[in-house]
């Protein structure tokens, strides 16, 4: 996946000896400067970038998972709430935020390391004292000359040349799932934690460390490994997961592989140097179709090679595939039970499903722009489970009630007029603040911020006040559950 974000353009020069975690803290750091609206990247979102990035580095000086979540809820506290800023837009570094990049340099120089990296940025902020950064960190006891003799004393491997050319070419073919992740682009999972421990259990193996994922469609599998995701950006694994990258591949990109796209273990062992293990674990989620794809774009001869490597134990592997997939796939593909273990995917109860639909309907809700009432989760439970035979839950249960959300957005009429001339005058504040952005014309930039938080406040206060009058508007009740099953075909199954 490229990167949306680019590195800020005050001196592109100045990260040229950036190694390329480095310079994905500043990625990120861009990154949480636009969600947050800030026209600057202050040091606050340099060490989210960190946070973000490197957590073997932060993970060792902020030793609980709990120092880590709380220094993102005291930024969200400390931060004024703006509208996000477009990707797009090229945010420039606060004055603190170079003087960090520069301390970075001193403190690699000091250290006779050619290239700068997380752990020189880290001490960076700490040496900019008077930041916000700095003050978070010290609250955490967190000194700067004990870092800087830890980080000297037990310095991180140096940058693989290699693995960067490599990762390169695989952002054109694959999705990171771990910076999807990490972007927060994945749905809570719940319910699966026995799943996900066996999971985690197979990858950490030193043989047969590959998994595959079995279970019917709408079973759960994709969200098994986007958990898998989850926990690796949290941390949250043990230290043989706690660096790889999870890659992806869609059945269609197969496909249409040219020749020399077809070294799908090359690619794949992105971030691998001599004597290492593979930094990457490749998903194969439908693992069925992925080999029917090879197969079509005559590259068979990559799942020879990657079968070969697997066997090897030199590269890892998650796939999934349904029952009748798993017993055709043995037949077909020699050596595929020697290089994949078996994990059954088994469907949720009613319960185990309602407890899934209660943690997604909030994104739901966000999408449609509607409000899900509680007899709408239950009834899309036991309508699945009871009209719709076949299908698993909870897949089937999340499709009917997403459907019933899209069925009552197309009845939402226009908003009311004052509703619509507050949107179109944050929509031109909104404007009027990126173009000044874009100038550097930064204290305009803060004058339409304001203005624009004003009247977002106002709009606030219209919607409540609206929705008092009219409480029952754009709501989603058991009726609408039953007006997409019955318009699936009189309740007789898949649509």
């Amino acid at each position: 996946m490229t990167s949306p974000f680019r590195l800020p353009q005050e001196d592109p020069a100045m990260f040229e000896r950036y190694t390329e975690k480095a310079r994905r803290v500043i990625f990120f750091a861009r990154y949480e400067a636009s969600q947050f609206g800030s026209p600057y990247i202050e040091t606050e979102h340099l060490l989210l970038g960190l946070l973000r990035e490197d957590k073997a580095l932060t993970n060792r000086f902020l030793r609980s998972r709990g120092s880590v979540e709380s220094i993102r809820k005291q930024i969200e506290a400390y931060a004024t709430i703006r509208e996000k800023v477009s990707t797009s837009v090229d945010l420039p570094l606060s004055n603190e935020s170079k003087r960090v990049l520069a301390f970075a340099a001193e403190e690699a120089e000091r250290m006779g390391n050619k290239h700068i990296g997380p752990e020189h940025l880290f001490l960076g902020l700490l040496r900019e004292d008077k930041s916000f950064a700095a003050a978070m960190l010290t609250e955490r006891g967190i000194k700067l000359k004990e870092a800087r003799k830890e980080i000297a004393e037990n310095p991180p491997p140096p940058p693989l040349q290699r693995g960067e050319a490599l990762a390169a070419q695989a952002n054109e073919l694959f999705r990171d799932l771990t910076q999807a992740a990490m972007e927060g682009h994945f749905e809570p999972v719940v319910r699966r934690e026995r799943e996900i421990d066996a999971l985690i259990e197979v990858l950490s193996c030193r043989q047969r460390n590959c998994a595959l994922l079995v279970g019917e469609r709408g079973v759960g599998k994709t969200a098994i490994i986007e958990s898998l995701a989850q926990r690796i950006a949290e941390g949250s694994v043990p230290a043989p997961l706690a660096e790889k990258r999870l890659i992806s591949i869609d059945p269609a990109q197969v496909a249409g592989w040219t020749k020399g796209q077809a070294n799908l273990v090359q690619i794949a062992a992105a971030g691998k140097t001599d004597g290492e293990s593979s930094r990457a674990v490749l998903v194969l989620d439908d693992l069925a179709d992925i080999l029917a794809a090879a197969d079509r774009a005559r590259a068979a001869n990559a799942v020879d090679m990657l079968r070969y490597t697997m066997l090897r134990a030199e590269i890892q592997c998650v796939a999934s595939c349904t029952p009748a997939e798993f017993l055709e796939l043995v037949e077909k593909v020699a050596g595929l039970v020697e290089c994949f273990r078996p994990l059954q995917v088994r469907p949720l109860d009613e319960e185990a499903a309602l407890e899934i639909l209660r943690a997604r309907k909030e994104s739901l809700e966000k999408f449609h722009d509607v409000r899900y009432a509680d007899e709408a989760i239950d009834a899309a439970v036991r309508g699945a489970a009871k009209h719709l035979p076949g299908t698993p839950l909870p897949g089937k249960a999340l499709e009917l009630l997403d459907a019933a959300g899209a069925r009552v957005k197309l009845r939402q009429t226009s908003p009311p007029p004052e509703i619509a001339e507050l949107q179109k005058k944050i929509k031109f504040i909104a404007h009027r603040m990126e173009s000044a952005i874009q100038s550097h014309e930064f204290e305009k930039a803060r004058f339409y911020s304001e203005e624009e938080k004003k009247e977002r406040e106002n709009l606030r206060v219209a919607r409540e006040r609206i929705s008092c009058d009219d409480a029952g508007a754009m709501i989603v009740g058991a009726k609408e559950i039953e007006e997409v099953l019955a318009s699936w075909g009189g309740y007789t199954g898949r649509p």
